[in-house]
């Protein structure tokens, strides 16, 4: 009993570690490398949104993943993530709601659909649905930018700007992720 009690302590921690770090890379290749790039070929976007936001993609492949235990998997990315953009700001009402929609809304669509009867996990012997994983990503994302948005009191442009941004991180993280893991089975690694 202790034995397994460990196993899954230290899975859950190792799963904790895997995905607030992929959080934290994609958050700062997002706003240390694309959002200056994205500065210079659209100056008058006054937006803080990113329109290439790679993090969504880690959200909601780690909530397709990992299901509910994405959320202890992604808290520590996303808290660290918030922290470092408002400081002690990140304890702000609006900002400890925000924390909640984004660690748990995707998670809570994958189980949604689960309880409806589209089980998108990943299964032995089925091969993933790519294209129904972008449809779900889709509707976290729609749901994640109408309640952050609302929490913070934006602008309309900005929850087109957070659906553009989420959609093309999800699509794009996914491609890297595909070219990656293509590379790796040539080469037989």
């Amino acid at each position: 009993m202790a034995t397994e009690t460990t196993g899954a302590v230290l899975r859950l921690t190792k799963e904790t570690g895997i995905v607030s770090l992929a959080y934290l890379i994609a958050f700062f290749v997002t706003f240390e490398i694309l959002m200056p790039v994205q500065a210079l070929f659209f100056p008058d976007f006054t937006s803080r949104a990113s329109l290439l936001f790679l993090p969504h993609g880690v959200r909601v492949l780690a909530a397709w993943l990992l299901g509910w235990r994405s959320i202890l998997g992604l808290l520590p990315g996303v808290i660290f993530v918030f922290f470092y953009m408002a400081g002690w700001g990140a304890l702000a009402p609006s900002r400890l709601a925000a924390i909640a929609v984004a660690v748990t809304i995707p998670a809570l669509v994958f189980q949604l659909l689960r309880l409806l009867g589209r089980d998108l996990s990943p299964a032995t012997g089925r091969s993933p649905c790519w294209l129904c994983i972008l449809g779900v990503g889709l509707v976290i994302s729609l749901l994640s930018s109408l309640l952050t948005n609302y929490i913070f009191g934006s602008a309309p442009e900005d929850y087109i700007a957070y659906l553009i941004g989420d959609v093309f991180g999800l699509f794009f993280l996914m491609l890297i992720l595909m070219l990656i893991f293509r590379s790796l089975r040539r080469y037989h690694i």
